[in-house]
């Protein structure tokens, strides 16, 4: 089932963002015998490997410098971890399915809320594609908030609610305020018992609203989150490779974390809250400081904490599906990763606080993710500077890690042509590269500037 937008849409702010269809990555049973191909070169390599290390010269130097055994012991326990756990990622995987979605019939009480900045004819798009949901429109209304834009999104936002007079609801905030303020407003006003939030350059499936709803059968259920995929994809080689790692975010990483209840994001793009929860937590959440700084960013993630505190669980459902646009250069994508990263040790920390409250299964199986999850910060910056180091005496190394670099990424490719079938998997390797190239100082330099308060969003 496609969406119906209408054609004044066409008019959005970003070149040609409006009027794109729903992406759909092609699928080509094809690629099975290529990966066939590539797994068969990588179990050479691997058996190359055996004999001559790509990571032998590194080996001699530790030998050589006994001090450096501090360095090396840690980093192959991590590996072991490592190992061990992505065992129980992959059987965690395997074994997820989507929670059954709420009927027609038994569909709850349910609140959207769109916070918009600058967004021009895009919002409109988003709320079209929430009015046009299979939902029963009785118990559904739409909450949308215009954070003080300065271009034309209020226009579009009240052309919205004069086409859907009994759906949609709006608030306009006189000046910016942050997208956190904007979501308060709108959960606070929100009179459905399901609460979901939407970003407004994106647009859901038809289905996403039913699916949402699903999993709150569960009562300690208190976040579902949605699946992101990229909604410009066909505007140029960056979105293609966020593409292939949204995929693996959502359908690998998500799918493990929802096996034990303990999804750490839940995305702003698309997500469903119980209601009761939110207001347990809006105003701590709303208040929130850090290192003696309120907190403007990273609201989602933020939620979700405060979500875990109150006793609540959070869990993904791969059926509710959203669109969404993402940076098509690069200083927008390191904008998006650096605001990304700030909010990702800020609340791995709150994290560290909040899982003592957690159930013991839950509390166990989250701990060694986040230690198995986080060493390889330190391990992989040690292994990166000893690497460039001792290149300098055997350039040949650079060649050996750059393949086992790709041989690496391919075996991780796997999860993403067992799902979605497609030659697209390229890309995903090729971003590897590029993220080893061009984006490995991002996070150093976000725990550095931790406390900035830019949105960094324009």
């Amino acid at each position: 089932m496609s969406l119906t937008i209408p054609e004044s849409v066409a008019e959005s702010k970003q070149t040609g963002a409006a009027d794109l269809p729903i992406p759909r990555v092609p699928h080509n049973v094809g690629v099975w015998l290529f990966y066939a191909v590539s797994l068969g070169a990588f179990a050479f390599f691997v058996y190359g490997q055996a004999v001559h290390g790509v990571f032998e010269p590194i080996v001699d130097l530790i030998q050589k410098r006994q001090h450096l055994d501090v360095l090396f012991y840690p980093a192959v326990l991590w590996t072991l971890m490592g190992t061990v756990f992505l065992i129980f990622r992959t059987c965690m995987w395997a074994k997820y399915r989507p929670f059954p979605a709420t009927s027609y019939k038994d569909a709850p009480s349910l609140t959207v809320v769109i916070p918009a900045y600058n967004e021009g004819a895009m919002v409109l798009k988003s709320i079209e594609s929430v009015a046009c949901a299979d939902y029963p429109q009785d118990r559904l209304e739409i909450l949308v908030v215009d954070d003080g834009s300065t271009d034309d999104t209020w226009s579009f936002i009240c052309r919205a609610a004069h086409r859907y007079p009994n759906l949609v609801i709006t608030i306009r905030h006189t000046k910016n305020q942050g997208k956190r303020e904007a979501l308060a407003k709108g959960f606070a006003r929100a009179r459905g018992d399901i609460i979901v939030t939407i970003d407004s350059d994106s647009v859901i499936e038809p289905a996403a609203l039913l699916a949402l709803a699903g999993p709150f059968r569960n009562e300690r259920v208190g976040a579902v989150a949605g699946k992101v995929s990229v909604y410009n994809l066909h505007q140029g080689l960056i979105p293609r490779m966020l593409q292939v790692r949204y995929a693996l975010s959502f359908d690998l990483l998500r799918t493990v974390e929802s096996a034990y209840e303990n999804v750490f994001c839940c995305p702003g793009a698309l997500t469903a809250y119980r209601a009761a929860a939110v207001h347990r937590v809006l105003d701590a959440w709303r208040q929130q400081i850090f290192l003696g700084v309120r907190c403007t960013f990273g609201e989602d993630r933020a939620l979700t904490n405060f979500l875990f505190a109150a006793g609540y669980n959070s869990v993904y459902q791969r059926s509710a599906v959203v669109h969404t646009l993402v940076p098509t250069t690069y200083k927008k994508l390191c904008k998006m990763y650096l605001r990304w990263d700030r909010s990702y040790v800020r609340e791995e920390l709150r994290f560290a606080r909040v899982i003592g409250k957690r159930p013991f299964r839950i509390a166990a199986i989250a701990l060694f993710d986040r230690v198995v999850t986080n060493l390889r910060y330190p391990v992989g910056y040690v292994s990166l500077s000893l690497l460039l180091f001792h290149g300098i005496e055997h350039p040949l190394m650079f060649l050996r890690m750059l393949t086992a670099v790709g041989f690496m990424s391919l075996l991780n490719m796997f999860y993403y042509l067992w799902r979605e079938h497609s030659s697209d998997f390229f890309y995903g390797v090729l971003y590897s590269y590029f993220s080893l190239f061009a984006l490995t100082w991002i996070f150093p330099y976000a725990v550095i500037t931790v406390r900035a308060r830019s949105w960094l969003t324009r």
